[in-house]
């Protein structure tokens, strides 16, 4: 051993060694600590503790000096160490973070990390442990628009009341346009997807020309009717209310949800509605277009069809929507199924309210 390193092995110490050493739920290092010191009782050198161990020569030292301090104990425990690095003191973690939230004194919307890291002088990863710690993203945003509408409160709830407890011998029709869908051609063609690489795709395109799509989602069965037309006028819609009331059996009442759009509102069209006594249309209130449930089918179309696709004229863009449209159809649609509480809606509206009159 070396030097200042003696001890003595007392019976009881060599057993309760022997039975750590031999006991397959004791943790390994725990194992080979109790062999060093049984080894060094045995007699051996530190070179044949080391062979013995496969442990270095500070190591077996290290263990040797321990079980003389603290004895068997000493063995099991580890002994605690300072930090390698000093905390960052809390006076400056809190300045960082009030300044976050205060608009850059540079040209800039927002904070980076190497600028907040030049201001506070310390290290971008420093800067970064202290945003993820605190939910900070200023280069983040959430976009939001609260309705206006006085109504508000009394539509959201009727038109919720229709998702959930649809009126019995009715029909309940999402209806609303995808207006300007462009027909959009690359100018080189792409190269398939293989392993190992993406599919590629160029930058640039060319048009040629648009379409808008009328869709009405039956929110009881999920399917939906679709009609592509050039224009987006109260024309066109009232061709698509004409085509809605071929398609949906004559002894059905049918309840429509439709946003504020002007086309949605003219005079001819209210005289059509006169016309067609079992039609009720129900209006969103303003800024509120997500809730309308044929908006998630036009998200789908848009993710899944439309964003890759090569369209090399209108022709070709229609046809794929209306195939898109059938195949949806037929691929077991689903209804749709409302979750929120709308009174958690109204209560997140006049909460967003009280914020913006708090600031200005």
């Amino acid at each position: 051993m070396r030097d200042g390193i003696t001890f003595s092995v007392s019976a009881a110490e060599r057993q309760r060694l022997r039975d750590i050493a031999a006991d397959p739920k004791s943790p390994q290092k725990h194992v080979w600590r109790a062999r060093i010191v049984l080894l060094s009782a045995d007699g051996l050198g530190t070179l044949a503790i080391m062979a013995g161990t496969s442990k270095s020569k500070t190591c077996v030292w290290r263990w040797q000096e321990r079980f003389m301090q603290a004895g068997v104990d000493g063995l099991l425990r580890d002994r605690s160490r300072p930090p390698g690095k000093a905390p960052f003191p809390p006076d400056h973690v809190a300045e960082i973070v009030r300044r976050t939230l205060e608009p850059p004194p540079h040209e800039a919307t927002h904070w980076t990390l190497r600028a907040m890291a030049k201001i506070a002088c310390v290290a971008a990863s420093t800067v970064q442990a202290i945003w993820k710690a605190h939910g900070l993203s200023p280069h983040r945003w959430r976009s939001f628009k609260l309705s206006n509408d006085p109504a508000f409160a009394e539509k959201l709830t009727e038109i919720v009341g229709l998702y959930v407890d649809p009126p019995a011998h009715a029909v309940v029709l999402s209806v609303d346009e995808k207006s300007q869908i462009q027909a959009l051609d690359r100018t080189q063609p792409g190269l398939p997807m293989k392993k190992g690489r993406l599919g590629t795709m160029t930058h640039d395109y060319k048009r040629h020309g648009t379409t808008t799509l009328f869709a009405a989602l039956n929110v009881i069965d999920g399917t939906v009717i679709g009609q592509n037309m050039q224009r987006h006028r109260h024309q066109e819609f009232i061709r698509f209310l004409n085509r809605i009331e071929r398609e949906v059996p004559a002894d059905k009442a049918i309840h429509v949800i439709l946003d504020n759009y002007a086309a949605h509102k003219k005079d001819k069209v209210r005289a059509w509605l006169d016309r067609h006594p079992r039609w009720t249309f129900h209006f969103t209130p303003t800024s509120c277009s997500w809730l309308n449930a044929v908006e998630g089918f036009f998200a789908k179309l848009s993710r899944r069809r439309l964003k890759h696709g090569v369209f090399h004229s209108v022709v070709d863009l229609q046809a794929a929507i209306n195939s898109f449209i059938r195949e949806y159809n037929a691929d077991d649609p689903r209804p749709f199924i409302w979750k929120a509480d709308p009174d958690d809606i109204i209560d997140a509206r006049n909460r967003g309210f009280q914020t913006l009159e708090s600031i200005h």
